[in-house]
């Protein structure tokens, strides 16, 4: 089980400012800032922004890859718009994925610095 995961960013205060709304179309809340780290989270904080300000820019397929789970489809569009809104670039519409398997559905984005973060509910589980 992963407890936590944390990304690489150019600039904090700015990849907060994207991440904050995002996360929120999903129930994720600003817990913890310090002066390099930021921790998303519902209860505790599971999503790290590390600022790593001398990174080089993203390459094209470069960039971390995270998915997060959520309940509905719902979130997953919710999500996918909020990060359209806020200047991240989409990397798939909300939508079903069966080469991923049955009842996948999904919507990746990238964040400011390149790094990819997806967004899936099964829709199997909600039957």
């Amino acid at each position: 089980m992963i407890d936590h995961i944390s990304i690489a960013v150019r600039d904090l205060d700015r990849a907060a400012r994207f991440y904050q709304g995002v996360l929120a179309a999903i129930g994720y809340g600003k817990l913890v800032v310090r002066p390099r780290t930021i921790g998303f989270g519902k209860a505790y904080p599971e999503f790290w922004l590390n600022l790593r300000a001398t990174m080089a820019p993203v390459e094209v397929d470069g960039g971390a890859h995270v998915a997060l789970r959520v309940r509905t489809i719902e979130l997953v569009d919710a999500f996918h718009a909020a990060a359209l809104a806020a200047g991240g670039t989409s990397d798939g519409a909300p939508g079903l994925r069966p080469q991923h398997g049955e009842g996948y559905y999904a919507a990746f984005i990238r964040d400011p610095d390149g790094n990819h973060i997806e967004v899936v509910t099964f829709l199997k589980a909600q039957e």
